[in-house]
């Protein structure tokens, strides 16, 4: 039995809600060590090698679960939802990573921020998930703790950042989707991602291919295998949990570019930044403590038999 397994077997909503929210928080971290390791890689190599290898080096890890599972790739629910699910995940890494090769990491980030906010709207309407005025005001004042680090200004309406935002358009979609196929086994989901940016990297990697040394290589497949982790516990926490609910704590994504992109760039936070992140943190906090307080409340209400 698998970890995910067991953490999917909660003994109640309340646990499953947490424990889907720690899943999110601990795949952020993961996502953006990943993102930092691919912009200091698409600084030497192109977009289309980056995810044609760093694809390779996750399906090699995935192979051994994928051929052990390989019966439910057979079974999938609404094979054309799980397609378009393919092609908005490929369409978010290639979007993110052409960003980053001329926006600074924090920047980047900062616009795929706009995702819960399409999210929590999108949640509403098409998922029919109840979404109460206190969680929309938390969601949007961690946004506008997002525009306070962000610090607008004309270079926000450039194509780079356009991209980004069709990125983080494309992102919420996907969480959406992710979310209403949560019967579909977390492997088909994490492998079929990587099968997309597979196909869209062999295409692209010809282009501008620099032939890789053996630490170049290393670095590659390091960043497929935190890749594999980190959709390994965002979509197990799509399950567990409202996307309404999960996706905020994506905020916290700041808080890492600042981090990396001092210690790996150096770029140094701006006072903006940091009034902005904890903003954030602030923000995402208060939708963690609310979280509690109706899982108290459902628990008083309904108590066991």
């Amino acid at each position: 039995m698998s970890i995910f397994t067991k953490i999917s077997t909660a003994a109640d909503e309340r646990s499953a809600r947490l424990a889907g929210i720690g899943l999110m928080l601990l795949s952020i971290f993961m996502f953006s060590f990943g993102d930092a390791l691919g912009k200091f890689m698409v600084a030497t190599y192109s977009v289309g090698q980056l995810l044609w290898l760093r694809a390779c080096a996750a399906l090699i890890v995935l192979l051994p679960m994928i051929w052990r599972h390989r019966g439910e790739f057979l079974r999938l629910e609404r094979p054309w939802l799980q397609l378009l699910r393919v092609v908005l995940s490929t369409i978010e890494v290639a979007a993110f990573f052409l960003a980053t090769v001329y926006l600074p990491l924090a920047d980047v980030i900062t616009y795929y921020l706009a995702c819960p906010i399409f999210v929590t709207a999108l949640s509403a309407v098409v998922l029919r998930e109840h979404v109460g005025w206190r969680r929309w005001s938390a969601v949007l004042i961690g946004f506008g703790g997002v525009l306070i680090a962000l610090r607008p200004s004309a270079q926000t309406v450039s194509w780079p950042a356009t991209i980004a935002l069709g990125g983080s358009l494309s992102f919420a979609v996907l969480m959406l989707i992710t979310r209403s196929l949560r019967a579909t086994p977390d492997i088909v989901l994490a492998s079929s991602q990587f099968v997309g940016t597979f196909a869209l990297g062999a295409l692209m990697s010809p282009f501008g291919w620099v032939t890789p040394g053996i630490g170049s290589l290393g670095l590659f497949a390091a960043a497929g295998c935190i890749s594999v982790s980190a959709l390994l516990c965002v979509n197990r926490s799509l399950k567990l949990a409202p996307a309404s609910v999960v996706v905020p704590y994506q905020y916290s994504m700041i808080v890492w570019a600042v981090m990396f992109g001092y210690l790996v760039f150096g770029d140094v936070p701006r006072v903006a930044t940091i009034a902005g992140a904890a903003i954030i943190i602030g923000a995402g906090l208060y939708i963690f403590l609310r979280e509690r307080k109706l899982g108290r409340d459902e628990a008083m209400a309904s108590p066991p038999v």
